[in-house]
């Protein structure tokens, strides 16, 4: 049974009279321990796709199951369950808060109660410091968002989300605010984590370099799946031919070839 399987699922917006069709149909399995890159232009779909797989919004029609359960009609408190015990989640923007210290930012997830226990003080802090050291900032925990680099706030951000053990790592553009450099640093977690810890990751970027680091890139346009590349190899899901091919430039900067990989809620969300 795959981790992820969503069958036939809408995404319908309403704004006054007009309906916006985020998603149309889209039919997807995502597998245990599997990375996945969701790429497309604007308005294709891919940040819906996002957040419904995050369980941070549900669908309009169709089914989604994760882990075994059915979640497309989930209320609110029962996604948040959902989130809090399966997702852990990088976004763009890092996140962070301004004036708190790297290390409680790793800690702050913790400090809400989990199926009714509340983790104690002292290992919320040892969870956050083994996090904070698997992406290599033992030093800089005491360090806030202003005296980090981009990448480094990054890695903060990936630190916080792992830190509850979720099965899944949801990454939304996750090097789009940063340099070619940071980047790259970024991806080479991305890879470690997902090599050395088998969790599964599910990726939304536009940069073509970025995706080729996935072992398959779901490619949406117009809210239906245009095309899966696997491996470097295209499978076509519709005629449409896209009008660009995969750049392996960063896996090649990384030493990493295909064969060595491990095996909003409005209109504007739409893209």
């Amino acid at each position: 049974m795959s981790l992820i399987e969503i069958r036939d699922l809408t995404k319908v917006y309403r704004m006054g009279e007009v309906e916006v069709h985020a998603l149309n149909g889209v039919s997807l399995d995502i597998d245990r321990g599997e990375w996945v890159a969701i790429m497309g232009p604007s308005g294709s779909g891919k940040s819906t796709m996002m957040h419904i797989v995050g369980c941070l919004d549900i669908p309009t029609s169709g089914s989604y199951v994760l882990d075994g359960v059915d979640v497309s009609q989930m209320v609110e408190s029962q996604l948040a369950a959902v989130r809090n015990h399966k997702i852990g989640f990088v976004f763009q923007a890092y996140n962070l808060l301004a004036r708190t210290s790297a290390i409680k930012q790793v800690m702050l997830p913790m400090q809400y109660s989990r199926d009714g226990f509340r983790i104690p003080r002292a290992e919320r802090r040892e969870r956050a410091e083994a996090a904070l050291e698997m992406v290599e900032l033992a030093d800089r925990m005491d360090h806030r968002p202003s005296e980090l680099s981009g990448g480094e706030r990054q890695r903060v951000a990936i630190a916080r989300a792992l830190v509850t053990d979720p099965g899944i790592l949801m990454a939304d553009e996750p090097t789009g605010n940063l340099d070619s450099k940071s980047g790259i640093e970024v991806m080479e977690v991305f890879h470690r984590l997902h090599e050395e810890r088998g969790i599964t990751v599910v990726m939304v970027t536009h940069d073509e370099a970025i995706g080729a680091n996935a072992q398959r890139t779901i490619r949406l346009f117009d809210g239906r799946i245009e095309q899966v590349d696997r491996n470097g190899e295209r499978t076509k899901v519709r005629s449409q031919e896209s009008s660009s091919g995969i750049s392996t430039r960063l896996t090649s900067d990384l030493g990493l070839g295909t064969s060595d990989r491990g095996g909003g809620h409005d209109a504007d969300a739409a893209g």
